[in-house]
């Protein structure tokens, strides 16, 4: 069976769609051959074996229940040209606010949110991710690799956390290529939406950017614990977003603003 025969959704939305039956991680794949590869190029499995989460960590999911897919964003302006440093922090973000709204589309009847900054949630479980990477040409940014990691037919008693969750689980039909071809093809719709905002650029394109991702973002009014790449904790209230996506907290301790490019958030109850 062909590729396009495999996901016939998801094939007919990009430039190029390459279907590995095993790899060590599509995102790798993907920036290895980004300068032959053309905007909107895919590269998927069915069976990762060295996935990383954020802030590097190792990711891993059983093989043939779960979807690895990464897609090449060669974002470009009106002019030609890439897009404003200040304008790369919103793809995470508009990465997870489309893939919220895939899974939501698969699961009508389903509480399904994003977390700060791409995890999407079904009533608090986490049923996918997104890493994204840099791609640099003569050392200046060029394109970005968004890769998604997404639990497909995973059963409860197997799933790789107590707080993680699957489509099968939450009650969607379908093997594991079915339901991985149908949620990462809603996927790229919404994010094709979401990336031509983003490239209109300041002021509408990145304001009607910023409203969307604070729409679907759970996280934004809540109490949080955050942790920061170096390690340091702090918890505050969980504000809104800035101009390029940050996470604004104000803090218990000093009642200040902080602003949070990247760190591990979780939600706390209030007392």
């Amino acid at each position: 069976m062909s590729d396009s025969e495999q996901f016939p959704i998801t094939s007919g939305l990009v430039s190029e769609f390459d279907y590995r039956q095993t790899t060590g991680s599509t995102n790798v794949d993907l920036v290895e051959v980004a300068s032959e590869r053309g905007d909107f190029a895919v590269v998927a499995s069915l069976d990762q074996t060295a996935g990383r989460g954020r802030l590097d960590r190792q990711w891993s999911s059983p093989a043939g229940e779960s979807l690895a897919a990464s897609v090449l964003l060669r974002t470009r302006t009106a002019s030609g040209h890439p897009l404003p440093i200040d304008s790369w922090g919103w793809y995470p973000l508009i990465g997870g606010a489309a893939l919220r709204q895939a899974v939501a589309d698969l699961l009508p009847e389903a509480h399904v949110t994003l977390k700060w900054p791409n995890d999407v949630q079904v009533s608090g479980r986490k049923i996918s991710g997104i890493l994204a990477d840099l791609v640099t040409v003569d050392g200046v940014p060029d394109s970005v690799v968004l890769g998604t990691g997404i639990n497909l037919t995973i059963p409860a008693d197997r799933l790789p956390t107590p707080t993680s969750t699957s489509l099968v689980v939450e009650g969607a039909n379908g093997s594991a290529l079915h339901l991985a071809d149908a949620v990462f093809g809603a996927y790229l719709i919404h994010l094709r939406r979401l990336v031509e905002l983003l490239a209109e650029g300041e002021p509408d394109g990145i304001e009607a950017v910023r409203q969307e991702v604070t729409a679907a973002c759970d996280t934004l009014g809540r109490p949080v614990r955050v942790e920061l790449p170096d390690g340091i904790l702090l918890e505050g209230v969980a504000e809104g977003l800035d101009g390029a996506g940050r996470l604004v907290v104000l803090s218990n301790d000093s009642h200040d603003p902080l602003t949070i490019a990247a760190g591990d958030v979780t939600h706390l109850r209030y007392e």
